[in-house]
């Protein structure tokens, strides 16, 4: 069916499909065929959200579309800008779902996004499938890193009128503290590895920061007049990096965002 929408409809965009319900069957189908059978992006909706719409609801919708289309829904404030990005900087970010202990011969999934733009507010993709997991343990360094990384590069490079990052900041998700040594071993190297590939005297600075949210530390404001939103949360920005951080590694304590849910104590 989508395949004769293609035919049918030159220029086409973007498919909306609206969902009875929310359906393990349907939604990874029509994922499935956008993005590995005919290449367009598609938007699925539940039928209750559109017989009954909400403002918070139909904005997560439209947010979702514009990025989809390339279009860039949030920009950093030229006033609060980082002086990091005074230079060609590239925002990396890395992570790998794993299937469950019973999902035999489903592999698991690695996705790297790079930015491509001087606000790092266009982002460009790759996805690789590793082995399955063996027993217990899954696999969580990255296959072809290296080449990954190459080929983000060389996106940044094109999109920037042939100008190459002099500072890379990369993110990795999912590694727990027993993987750090092979992390840092590995994965760094590979970054390092793929500069090189591109010019043998390529050495752009890299930031390699392993990014861990299950953990259970809370900040709380010292002044009840800082506390933020309905959650009395810290502000968003808030960064603690002394006190309460690891007595050897370098880390730090970051609240990224607004909370958006509420939790009892």
């Amino acid at each position: 069916m989508f395949s004769k929408w293609v035919v049918d409809i030159p220029g086409l965009q973007l498919i909306m499909a609206i969902l009875p319900e929310r359906d393990k069957q349907i939604y990874p189908e029509i994922k499935r065929v956008g993005d590995n059978v005919i290449g367009i992006p598609t938007q699925c909706v539940q039928s209750k959200h559109v017989n009954r719409t909400n403002p918070q609801v139909c904005a997560n919708i439209a947010l979702k579309i514009n990025s989809k289309l390339g279009g860039i829904n949030h920009v950093i404030d030229p006033g609060v800008k980082s002086p990091v990005f005074r230079e060609p900087v590239i925002i990396f970010g890395a992570d790998v779902t794993h299937p469950s202990l019973n999902e035999y011969g489903i592999p698991s999934i690695a996705a790297v996004v790079a930015s491509i733009d001087a606000n790092a507010t266009k982002y460009c993709a790759r996805v690789r499938a590793q082995n399955h997991r063996n027993g217990k343990d899954a696999q969580e360094i990255i296959n072809d890193f290296a080449e990954i990384v190459k080929e983000l590069l060389i996106e940044f490079y094109r999109a920037n009128r042939k100008l190459k990052p002099t500072k890379i900041i990369f993110y990795r998700d999912g590694v727990s503290e027993g993987q750090f040594d092979q992390v840092l071993a590995h994965e760094v190297r590979a970054v390092q590895q793929a500069c090189i590939m591109l010019e043998k005297d390529y050495r752009p600075r890299i930031t390699f920061v392993v990014v861990q949210k299950r953990h259970h530390t809370r900040l709380f404001c010292e002044n009840q007049r800082d506390e933020v939103g309905k959650a009395r949360n810290v502000p968003p920005g808030t960064t603690v990096d002394s006190g309460i951080i690891h007595p050897y590694e370098f880390d730090f304590y970051l609240c990224s965002h607004y909370g958006i849910q509420v939790h009892q104590l």
